[in-house]
């Protein structure tokens, strides 16, 4: 399974850029993620589903990507925790860069620890958990 969620990041940010940079549709976005999910992060835990609320709710964050200046999102690390042979986590150490008009360009490391499941040999994300993005954006003045 590992070698199969290292190839599943490594689509991830493909399609992270691809989306960041207007050039891909929803439909793939949606495609990484399993039909239900959960998150946490400081702000809380919410559930939602893979349906067209979730695409224009992606839709409208990589459009608030573009706003703040981000260019890309870069996989550096991902590291495995197996559950069993159809789950585990995966604790993905990402590099994002901005670039705002007038200031010099910033590097912002952090980590993202997902829920996969892979049915059919297909992983999915199912959840995640994340720190305080927010924060984080606003520590290096992005937000």
């Amino acid at each position: 399974m590992e070698a199969r969620v290292k190839t599943f990041f490594e689509r991830y940010e493909s399609v992270f850029n691809r989306a960041l940079g207007g050039d891909l549709g929803m439909d793939e976005v949606a495609s990484l993620y399993a039909s239900a999910f959960i998150a946490a992060s400081p702000m809380g835990v919410m559930t939602g589903k893979n349906d067209d609320q979730l695409k224009q709710v992606m839709a409208q964050g990589y459009e608030r990507y573009r706003a703040i200046g981000t260019k890309a999102m870069r996989v550096r690390d991902v590291r495995i925790s197996p559950i069993d042979d159809l789950h585990c986590v995966a604790h993905v150490a990402w590099t994002a860069t901005y670039a705002q008009r007038g200031r010099p360009e910033v590097k912002i490391d952090f980590d993202v620890h997902y829920l996969i499941q892979a049915l059919d040999g297909d992983p999915k994300v199912f959840g995640w958990v994340s720190g305080d993005e927010e924060a984080l954006l606003r520590q290096h003045g992005l937000a």
